[in-house]
């Protein structure tokens, strides 16, 4: 064997090799969708939680825009067993003077060497521990929380006792573009489609940030006292892995805007995805070893949805080993590469029409449909960027100012 024959041997194995990865994940991604597309929202048949103590703890780093919207909401669902206090992480605004306004218990936390959700959030549970109540309810400073999810959230997780995951949707601002409008689905595809097809197959679900309840004992469990920058998606596999294998309920639900200004989303998307691509990283590997030492199927399958990147990451990888497949098999004449990330690309393409035909045509017009390449380009920056220099610690989201009128 020369060596042209040697590099084009070379060449065709990696090409089949990446197309099979990508097919893989794509029909994973594929068989979620398709799940997703014949499942049903059902009410809720847990046992009534109105006798239950609920806590509703809201960890806010200077969120005096959005806070006061945020109470006003919440309160309206609240009952006499329900409490909700706000953790003052951190702040330099006047977000506890306004939560104080409405009449809310706020607790302040200075702490400038351990900064991030995860530490204010564990300040909170250590402030309950004197009178613990049954089910305590993570909820962000800037979500609208809907009527009726609290209390559904509250029942799953009492009659489960297992932690709770809301479906969390992110809504575009009134006067939005096609990129956001591309944001938003791909943000439904993740959030809802994706945890809808997951629970349909039993495989534990994944917590995405706020709307998540917990039983008491359940989150003491476990220590969030850390600065991962995507601390819900640890949480949810270090619980899993605990035994404790969080569960969707889809018909609460929790909503935020996307940002407005472009640096703010920018940054926004930066740490979702380096949080999502530092978890496949780690937790892929320790998933696999729990899933063999527990003897558990479900946390294999938790690996093999974890594996999926990003949808526009996924998509971006296609296109760039279809075209060198494409290329490799003009000059040469083998197919099978370009054959197998066909097949691929037509996993991909059914599973994005799928979700959006039951879940976006009302928020993506089938023709924004077309900013999707564009969307894609403004993401690659961010891919490249976190292997040359990965984001690693936790940065808030600048927050676009919402009006409410004090009570």
């Amino acid at each position: 064997m020369n060596i042209n024959q040697f590099l084009i041997l070379f060449t065709n194995i990696v090409l089949v090799l990446g197309g099979v990865v990508l097919l893989i994940l794509s029909l994973v991604l594929f068989i979620e969708c398709v799940a997703a597309f014949f499942s049903s929202v059902k009410p809720s048949s847990h046992l009534e939680a109105s006798n239950k103590k609920v806590t509703v703890l809201i960890p806010a780093h200077n969120e005096e825009a959005v806070i006061g919207n945020t109470i006003k909401h919440l309160q309206s669902q609240l009952i006499k067993q329900h409490q909700l206090v706000i953790i003052a992480d951190n702040c330099t605004d006047a977000t506890a003077d306004i939560a104080r306004e409405f009449g809310t218990q706020v607790i302040e936390r200075h702490d400038l060497q351990n900064r991030g959700k995860g530490y204010a959030l564990d300040y909170g549970l250590q402030f309950l521990e004197s009178d613990p109540p049954d089910v305590v309810v993570f909820v962000d400073a800037d979500c609208i929380v809907s009527p009726g999810a609290i209390e559904s959230l509250s029942q799953c997780a009492i009659a489960t006792n297992r932690p709770v995951q809301a479906t969390y949707l992110i809504a575009k601002p009134n006067t939005s573009n096609p990129k956001q409008s591309v944001s938003a689905f791909a943000f439904t595809v993740k959030n809802q489609v994706r945890l809808l097809g997951l629970a349909k197959f039993g495989i534990p679900c994944l917590l995405t940030g706020t709307g998540m309840a917990f039983p008491w004992a359940v989150i003491r469990s476990v220590d969030l006292a850390s600065g991962y920058i995507v601390e819900d998606m640890k949480l949810g596999f270090d619980l899993a892995i605990a035994g404790y294998s969080p569960v969707f309920c889809p018909e609460a639900h929790v909503t935020s805007i996307l940002p407005q200004h472009i640096q703010a989303a920018k940054s926004q998307r930066t740490r979702w995805e380096h949080g999502h691509l530092k978890t496949l990283l780690t937790y892929v590997p320790m998933l696999i070893q729990a899933s063999v030492k527990q003897r558990r199927l479900d946390l294999f399958l938790s690996a093999l949805d974890l594996c999926v990147p990003p949808l526009s990451l996924l998509i971006a990888i296609w296109s760039l080993l279809m075209v060198l497949s494409l290329i490799f098999a003009i000059s040469v004449g083998i197919w099978i590469s370009a054959t197998v990330l066909a097949a691929t690309g037509l996993f991909l393409l059914s599973a994005i029409l799928i979700a959006w035909t039951k879940f976006g045509r009302n928020d993506l017009p089938l023709l924004q449909l077309l900013a999707i390449p564009i969307y894609i380009l403004w993401k690659i920056p961010l891919y490249l960027q976190f292997l040359l220099r990965p984001q690693n610690r936790w940065i808030r989201t600048e927050r676009d100012s919402v009006n409410v009128s004090k009570p």
